[in-house]
């Protein structure tokens, strides 16, 4: 069972994307208006992934994400942004944001979410234990 966060201040952004991954029975979704509402989810546990839009009505995407690594840094996050590849790149360096959203993303990229999410667990699972 895969638990997600979506945090967005307007919902909207997000309807479309949160009605394909709302439909995998496998998924547990949950909304968060505000980054600071999301960092106290998230220090209680129980987020495997957040997804975060770019701007919220207290701070950033990537501020949020830059202070859930301090807060529980084993939760994957994606990003919804509007900037370049390569200035997303330079803002979101060591953040291990494990993708960029478009500003309203679709159910394609729900799928691809999961599907990168999937990858790393099982990677992680698959690393011994020296």
């Amino acid at each position: 069972m895969w638990r997600l966060l979506m945090v967005a201040g307007d919902r909207t952004n997000f309807a479309q994307l949160a009605e394909g991954i709302e439909a995998r029975p496998d998924v547990v979704l949950t909304w968060a208006e505000t980054g600071r509402d999301a960092l106290d989810r998230a220090a209680g546990g129980g987020v495997d992934l957040l997804v975060t839009d770019e701007r919220l009505p207290d701070m950033t995407g990537l501020e949020l994400i830059g202070r859930l690594v301090t807060v529980n840094p084993m939760i994957d996050a994606a990003v919804a942004s509007s900037l370049s590849d390569d200035d997303f790149h330079e803002a979101a360096e060591g953040l291990g944001i494990m993708a960029r959203l478009p500003l309203r993303p679709g159910r394609g990229e729900g799928d691809g979410l999961l599907g990168r999410l999937e990858k790393i667990r099982g990677l992680m699972t698959a690393v011994p234990n020296p």
